[in-house]
């Protein structure tokens, strides 16, 4: 896996731009952090700070990787949706790469997280050179499994798990996770490439 530069990692999409973060984003991100639609499937939402510190998280990671999550904008409409991209995590109980998303609620149902993530996945497997991508959310958060299927990962129950950092006495219904995966062999057949030996 490889660092890459800023250029290498700005994408533009049929319908988006996925570019690196900007000051002026943390008011639009706070505020869809605050959004209790937006956090229905995760622990509550977030204070300022800590929506601040989420996105100090994904300028490092972006520092230190080269990579990370996007923000997203619709060119010539509106400066920022959300987010979508790749994050390193150990949640399953060891080291993988998840592809995720977070859009504002008056972008869903658009197709917007289907197009970055598959952008995602291109950016995954063919720049970076990843061997498999992951992706998980709770089992009720049907939006997210759909896109997950959308872009061809699939799920074995067998991986299902418990999330490590979900206290299950706040949040009992938020614990267990379904794990869906893609590897890059699988993805360069779905798109007719030829798989790397």
């Amino acid at each position: 896996m490889r660092v890459v530069s800023p250029d290498e990692a700005t994408f533009r999409t049929d319908r988006l731009l996925l570019r690196p973060w900007r000051e002026e984003d943390r008011e639009p991100f706070a505020h869809m952090n605050a959004d209790p639609e937006v956090r229905e499937h995760f622990p509550g939402v977030m204070s300022r700070s800590a929506s601040d510190a989420q996105l100090d998280r994904f300028r490092y990671g972006w520092a230190e990787l080269g990579w990370g999550p996007w923000a997203v904008e619709i060119p010539g409409e509106v400066p920022f949706i959300g987010f979508v991209g790749l994050a390193p995590q150990t949640a399953p109980g060891h080291p993988v790469v998840e592809v995720g998303w977070r859009l504002a609620r008056p972008y869903w149902g658009r197709g917007y997280a289907t197009e970055g993530a598959e952008q995602a996945l291109v950016f995954g497997f063919g720049t970076l050179g990843l061997d498999e991508i992951v992706s998980f959310t709770v089992p009720q958060n049907t939006r997210s499994r759909a896109v997950m299927e959308r872009i061809g990962l699939h799920r074995d129950p067998a991986d299902d798990f418990d999330h490590p950092r979900v206290d299950p006495v706040q949040y009992p219904g938020l614990v267990r996770h379904v794990l869906y995966r893609i590897s890059q062999a699988e993805w360069r057949t779905r798109h007719g490439q030829e798989v790397r030996s």
